[in-house]
């Protein structure tokens, strides 16, 4: 089973919002439904790299804020005629509180 970090109160996005976190893999957008879910993606439009956390987020999809693609925050898959997909990653919430998978959190050593 992965272990998980905490990275903050759900609270602290906005329903219909999204946030950032920087880690070992990238930035990696945690998005909150109007329901309160929580879902994780890379932060990166394949298409022409939009920041998926600037996009507007509908229902269990976000459209990318440069080129409108669509995205199942599910399966990270993009909808439509697009084609590409987006990483997901394992995150819940407990007590109000989100957490992420705790392998992307820790730091790469140094050379």
């Amino acid at each position: 089973m992965t272990s998980l970090t905490d990275i903050g109160a759900l609270d602290d996005i906005p329903r219909q919002g999204a946030r950032v976190v920087r880690t070992t893999a990238g930035c990696i957008a945690i998005f909150r439904t109007a329901d309160d879910r929580v879902f994780a993606l890379e932060d990166r439009c394949p298409h022409k790299g939009g920041p998926l956390s600037e996009g507007i987020l509908h229902g269990d999809s976000v459209t990318c804020p440069l080129h409108a693609w669509v995205f199942d925050l599910n399966t990270g898959q993009a909808l439509g005629a697009d084609e590409g997909a987006v990483r997901r990653f394992a995150v819940r919430v407990e007590g109000g509180r989100i957490l992420l998978d705790a392998g992307l959190m820790q730091r790469r050593s140094a050379a």
